[in-house]
C-alpha cells in the first residue's frame, strides 16, 4: 500500500521502482472518495491527474533527471485560479465560472511536474475562521468530525490531514493557513507579504493576502516556498529579489509577549504546553525573553477595519453583469439589478464584511476608523522592527483554543473575529509566520505553536522551525 513520508523519500522510491506516480494518484483518489463526508475536496481532477501520473511514469523510463516536484500530488484552495477549471471562492455569486488563466504560483508548481488533484473547500471569499461560511457546506475535522477544521483554508488543511494529497495550497489574510493547520495538526506557512505572487489569487484584502502552504514536514514546505518565490512581473507588490541566504545559528534568540501568554482567553492547557516548551528551549541553551507588547488590544479591531475596507472595494466587481450569478427576477432598474444579484449570490458573512468596509470608508467615519487603523498598523510595523533588531523569532500561540465544535462560534460573529487575535499580527506587519504541530489536548484535538520572523527572512524562520520540532 502506498505511504507518503516526504518528497525526498517519495522520489527515491520512484527511482527504485518500489512505487509509481500512478499508484500515488490512485491512493489519493481512493482516499478522497472514501473520506467524502469531510467535504474537503469539492472538485476532483480525476482524469487529468491519472493522465499526468501515467505520463510521468513513462517519462522516468527515459532516465531523465526528476524535476523538483515530479509526481508530487497537490490540492489547491478554491480561490486560486487554474485555467479551464471552475473557481467560485465557495460563493454562489461565481456559480459556473471557469478560470481563464492559471495563478503564477500554481504554474510554477506545474512547471516542476506537480500533479494537481483537486480544488478544496473554503470559507466564502476566504472570510471565516471555521470553514462553515461556504456554499459547499462545512468542512469536518478528520481528528473529530464534530469539530470545525478551521478557516478559511479548512478544506486545504483537512486534505493534508486526512491524506487526500501530499501538500496543499491555501491563502492567509489573517491566519487562514496557520489557524486551520493548528486545528488539524499539520504545518501551515504564511510567507512574508510579497514573497509569493498573488496573480491569480482571488482578492479579499490586497495588502494582506498571501498564498500559503500546508504540509507535514518543514523540508517539503520549504521546497514549495522556494519554487513559488520566483519573480513575477504580473504582481507589482512582489519582492524583487529571491530569499536571501542566511547562515544558521547555533542558538537562536526568541521572545514572547506576556500579554499573549497570560491572555484570559487563552486555553489553560495551551498556555501550559507553550510555557513548558519555552522552558525546554531555555534548558537547551536558547534565549527566550519576555517583551512587552502594549498594542495587542488594537490588533483585531485594526485588522477588521482595514480588511473589510479593502474587501468592500475588491468584491464590488461581483455584480452579475459580465459573469457569475444573475438573478432570475432581475429588473431593468440598475440599482435593483445589482441588489438582487448580490443579495442572492453572496453569503451573510461576506455581506457583513462588505457593509462594515463601506461604513469605515464613508464620509464622517473614514478618519475615525480607517485612518486610525492605518496609524496602528504603522506603529505595529515600527514595534516589530525594534523587536527583530534584538531577537530572531517570536513564539506565540496560534489560536486561543483547539478546534471548536461545529455550529458554535458562528452564532457570535465577534467570537469568530477574536479567534484571530494571535495570527493577524503577522498579516498587519507583513512578516512570515508558521504554525507547527507539537501537542495534543486532553480533548484529543491537536494544537501547536506559532513562530514569526523578520520580514523577508523565511530561511531563518524555517531553520528555527526545525529547532522547535526536533
Amino acid at each position: 500500500m502506498f505511504c507518503f513520508k516526504n518528497i525526498e523519500t517519495y522520489h527515491q522510491e520512484l527511482l527504485q521502482g518500489s512505487t509509481s506516480c500512478t499508484e500515488a494518484v490512485s491512493f489519493y483518489l481512493a482516499n478522497i472518495q472514501y473520506n467524502g463526508n469531510l467535504n474537503a475536496v469539492i472538485d476532483v481532477f480525476t482524469t487529468e491527474a491519472k493522465a499526468k501520473a501515467l505520463s510521468l511514469d513513462e517519462e522516468r523510463k527515459s532516465g531523465k533527471p526528476l524535476k523538483k516536484l515530479h509526481g508530487v500530488v497537490i490540492a489547491i484552495k478554491d480561490v486560486i485560479c487554474y485555467e479551464g477549471h471552475t473557481i467560485k471562492a465557495a460563493s454562489n455569486i461565481l456559480n459556473g465560472f471557469t478560470s481563464q488563466f492559471t495563478a503564477t504560483a500554481l504554474q510554477y508548481l506545474i512547471n516542476e511536474d506537480a500533479i494537481i488533484i483537486g480544488n478544496c473547500n473554503c470559507d466564502e471569499f476566504a472570510m471565516g475562521s471555521t470553514n462553515e461560511f461556504t456554499s459547499y457546506g462545512a468542512v469536518l475535522n478528520a481528528a473529530n468530525n464534530a469539530h470545525a477544521a478551521g478557516g478559511s483554508s479548512g478544506g486545504s488543511a483537512v486534505a493534508v490531514q486526512a491524506e487526500l494529497c501530499m501538500l496543499s495550497l491555501g491563502s492567509d489574510t489573517g491566519g487562514s493557513v496557520r489557524q486551520p493547520a493548528d486545528h488539524c495538526g499539520i504545518i501551515g506557512l504564511k510567507p512574508s507579504y510579497g514573497r509569493i505572487s498573488r496573480y491569480g489569487l482571488i482578492a479579499y484584502a490586497s495588502s494582506f493576502d498571501q498564498i500559503g502552504i500546508f504540509g507535514t514536514t518543514v523540508a517539503d514546505v520549504s521546497l514549495l516556498l522556494d519554487i513559488m518565490s520566483a519573480p513575477d512581473a504580473k504582481d507589482s507588490t512582489m519582492m524583487l529579489h529571491t530569499m536571501p541566504e542566511t547562515t544558521p545559528k547555533e542558538k537562536y534568540k526568541f521572545c514572547v509577549f506576556p500579554e499573549v501568554i497570560n491572555h484570559p482567553k487563552l486555553d489553560k492547557e495551551i498556555a501550559t504546553a507553550i510555557a513548558n516548551k519555552i522552558e525546554a528551549l531555555k534548558a537547551a541553551g536558547y534565549t527566550v525573553e519576555e517583551v512587552a507588547f502594549p498594542l495587542l488590544e488594537f490588533i483585531v479591531p485594526s485588522y477588521y477595519v482595514l480588511t473589510t475596507a479593502e474587501a468592500s472595494s475588491n468584491l464590488s466587481r461581483y455584480d452579475g453583469v459580465r459573469y457569475g450569478h444573475r438573478s432570475k427576477t432581475a429588473t431593468d432598474d440598475i440599482q435593483k439589478f445589482y441588489k438582487q444579484n448580490r443579495s442572492e449570490g453572496l453569503g451573510m458573512e461576506v455581506k457583513r464584511r462588505i457593509m462594515m468596509g463601506n461604513f469605515v470608508l464613508s464620509t464622517g467615519y473614514y478618519d475615525a476608523y480607517y485612518g486610525k487603523a492605518q496609524k496602528v498598523r504603522r506603529l505595529l510595523c515600527n514595534l516589530t522592527e525594534e523587536i527583530f533588531a534584538q531577537y530572531d523569532g517570536i513564539i506565540m500561540p496560534v489560536a486561543p483554543t483547539t478546534a471548536p465544535l461545529l455550529n458554535t462560534k458562528n452564532e457570535d460573529s465577534t467570537a469568530v473575529y477574536l479567534a484571530d487575535i494571535f495570527t493577524v499580527f503577522a498579516n498587519l506587519t507583513g512578516i512570515p509566520a508558521i504554525a507547527l504541530p507539537l501537542f495534543s489536548h486532553s480533548n484529543n484535538m491537536p494544537f501547536g505553536l506559532q513562530l514569526m520572523a523578520k520580514k523577508d527572512n523565511e530561511v531563518s524562520l524555517l531553520a528555527m522551525a526545525v529547532v522547535l520540532t526536533a
